[in-house]
């Protein structure tokens, strides 16, 4: 089996130089931000930490392909590098610091592409998490600065901490019933949002999240992480990895009951 190794070495790399760029316009009072067609917004930022990492992937991997959330697919074959450049665009044009860059490998295999390797990089927060396909998942300030992560053993929803990013979105999808049947459930909950449950989830600090709607480059950097930890990562149709539009994460032992709630009235 590949080891995977020198490509989270690269993302690391990717992740630096995106750092630098999206921390440098941080704040900016005069950041540019713009409206998409999906109506959500995208700043200079994203743009260019997007062209940044497809520049620097171009030079390293020229056989590999690309898709990143502002410009698309580009190139063809076994092997697909998946940015989002800024998650928490939202986040951070209303200086809000949690966002993340979130940069993936996926490889085909069974089932399509599934990620192989995957790095979010939050330095607003100064955390940075990464994992390898069989090498673990780990949180540090470098491949040699890191501390090994693991999901939690809370096995009872009774003392269970779920995080969530809003409630419009389960709303819409018919599916709020049974996502506020699950907060009765639980001893916790928060609506962190974005990139940061699936951490927390990875970390054992949260033991399960979930978001009604999202695309791949949301979910594949994170879905290795958390799978890498030791914990489940499915859509909300329990279908593996981050293909479904939607997501669930949890440490395991709780995955069945949390999508039970989220589909329980659905």
């Amino acid at each position: 089996m590949p080891d995977y190794l020198d490509d989270l070495r690269l993302a690391h790399v990717l992740a630096d130089a995106a750092d630098a760029a999206t921390t440098d316009r941080f704040k900016a009072l005069d950041l540019k931000v713009e409206t998409k067609p999906d109506m959500t917004p995208v700043s200079e930022a994203d743009k260019a930490a997007e062209e940044l990492i497809r520049g620097q992937l171009q030079r390293a991997r020229p056989r590999d392909a690309i898709l990143g959330e502002e410009y698309g697919v580009e190139g063809t074959g076994p092997r697909r590098w998946v940015i989002d450049p800024i998650d928490g665009t939202k986040n951070y044009v209303r200086g809000v610091p949690v966002w993340a860059t979130l940069i993936s490998l996926m490889e085909a295999g069974e089932g399509g592409f599934q990620p192989v390797v995957g790095v979010v990089s939050a330095p607003a927060l100064s955390r940075r998490w990464w994992a390898a396909k069989g090498h673990g998942a780990f949180t540090g300030r470098s491949l040699t600065k890191a501390s090994r992560l693991n999901v939690s053993r809370v096995n009872k929803l009774a003392d269970a901490s779920f995080a969530y990013s809003s409630l419009s979105g389960w709303e819409a999808q018919g599916r709020l019933d049974g996502f506020l049947d699950l907060t009765r459930e639980v001893w916790r909950t928060r609506a962190y949002g974005d990139f940061w449950p699936y951490m927390m989830v990875a970390e054992g600090a949260v033991d399960m999240c979930a978001e009604p709607e999202l695309s791949l480059w949301d979910m594949a950097a994170t879905a290795i992480i958390v799978t890498e930890a030791g914990g489940t990562f499915t859509g909300l149709d329990a279908r593996p990895g981050p293909h479904s539009g939607d997501a669930a994460a949890s440490n395991g032992l709780l995955h069945d009951e949390l999508l039970g709630y989220l589909n329980q009235r659905y």
